[in-house]
């Protein structure tokens, strides 16, 4: 049966990494099938933190992509992240949002989190309506706060928490993408039989053109070894780490070559850090038809958090570095869930947090035994099609949403009676 769904997610298509390819997914996916879908979204920003070209000076914007009305609204983007900051682009985008969301009618209200105002405007549009609320959790928005380093976390970390814990609770499930997520999320009160994993999928297409070309086009030497992180450049990252790899195998006339792929509003900062650094580079995020190619054609990827990032956030690069084909290095926080994930693929080797020169000596400890690379490299694309491809991905969003309309129905008969 048809439906009329309403998404609200800040991050939306076009925006190609984060939360943007998963929001973008669920309601194509659906329009698909047949339903009636519109997004509230903000303008495209991430991960350069920058307003898209195409949508600066726009207030307000409506247009069809994919089979889907996509409703874009106008908040402030800040450059630099601080908590002072961050909370003005939620409120922006919740004052504006709120003001002027789409009517509907509709069946059911689903949100991505973060961030906290998308959150709290489908749950206060989905109580006027007396629908159902799914609200599916990315981050866990009071511990992003609180571990990712932004300047002012701390203290906002008990505030941010309280508002996210207030949303969860009241909607009718909660989807979360990682296990590590069900303990914390419960622990804001919300029941954990209202509580479902619904993974990430891999979103992009897997490696097909010729590597030694990519290599050429990138500018990278047969003789080096690329060891390559892509995606947002953020504080909660860490990357710090990857520029004084960097500087580490210069001085020791290491042929391994650091890039920097993509992004985010410590890039500039991170440049200053790495000036001088010969085996260093900053490369600008290439199209989505590029991208599978370009991390095939790296000799391993690196995923990096601070030490203090523990059950926060998932990466939604593995599930691209999984399906390259590449073996990962996870300079993680040994007890959180990027380093549970990165050991479930089978596809990497962890290393301590915001430690270079282990970062250094796993890197040379792949480069030189290339059978060991090669095998742990097999494992993600297996990976991806045991555990993480879209069309799984899917079915659960579409569980989830089927069963919070169906526990919406029953409620309403029981009250009918």
């Amino acid at each position: 049966m048809s439906r009329q769904l309403l998404v609200v997610s800040t991050n939306y298509a076009p925006e190609h990494s984060g939360i943007g390819p998963y929001s973008t997914g669920i309601a194509e996916h659906r329009a698909a099938a047949g339903d009636r879908v519109e997004v509230l979204a903000g303008m495209p920003h991430y991960p350069a933190w920058r307003t898209d070209p195409g949508y600066r000076g726009a207030w307000r914007r409506t247009e069809q992509r994919g089979g889907v009305t996509v409703h874009r609204r106008r908040h402030t983007v800040p450059a630099r992240q601080t908590a002072v900051r961050r909370a003005l682009y939620e409120a922006s985008f919740l004052a504006h949002g709120q003001l002027t969301a789409p009517r509907g009618p509709f069946d059911l209200v689903l949100s991505q989190m973060p961030g906290l105002a998308g959150g709290l405007i489908g749950a206060r549009l989905a109580r006027r309506a007396g629908i159902p609320h799914v609200v599916v959790v990315q981050d866990l928005m009071g511990a992003a706060a609180a571990q990712s380093g932004i300047a002012g976390g701390g203290r906002v970390a008990g505030l941010a928490g309280g508002v996210e814990g207030r949303v969860l609770r009241g909607a009718t499930l909660v989807g979360v993408v990682h296990e590590t997520f069900r303990d914390r999320v419960a622990a804001t009160g919300v029941a954990p039989d209202r509580i479902r994993v619904v993974p990430n999928w891999s979103h992009i297409a897997r490696p097909s053109g010729d590597r030694a070309r990519t290599r050429a086009a990138m500018g990278w030497r047969d003789d080096e070894i690329i060891l390559l992180h892509s995606g947002n450049m953020g504080l909660k990252q860490g990357l710090e780490v990857m520029v004084e790899t960097a500087r580490l195998a210069a001085g020791a006339g290491d042929r391994l070559r650091v890039v920097l792929l993509g992004d985010g509003n410590q890039r500039a900062a991170l440049e200053r850090a790495g000036a001088g650094v010969r085996q260093l580079d900053f490369v600008d995020p290439v199209d989505d038809a590029a991208f599978p190619d370009v991390l095939a054609a790296a000799d391993m990827l690196a995923v990096t958090q601070r030490a203090s990032v523990l059950d926060m956030s998932i990466p939604s690069k593995l599930t691209s570095y999984f399906a390259a084909g590449r073996p990962v290095i996870g300079s993680v926080a040994s007890r959180g869930g990027t380093a549970e994930e990165v050991l479930r693929s089978g596809a990497g080797v962890l290393v301590p947090p915001e430690d270079p020169a282990a970062l250094l000596a796993a890197a040379r400890g792949l480069a030189d035994d290339p059978a060991a690379a090669a095998r742990l490299g097999a494992h993600g694309p297996a990976y991806v099609d045991a555990h993480l491809s879209q069309e799984a991905g899917l079915a659960r969003i579409d569980a989830l949403i089927d069963e919070a309309l169906a526990r919406s129905a029953t409620a309403g008969e029981r009250a009918g009676r």
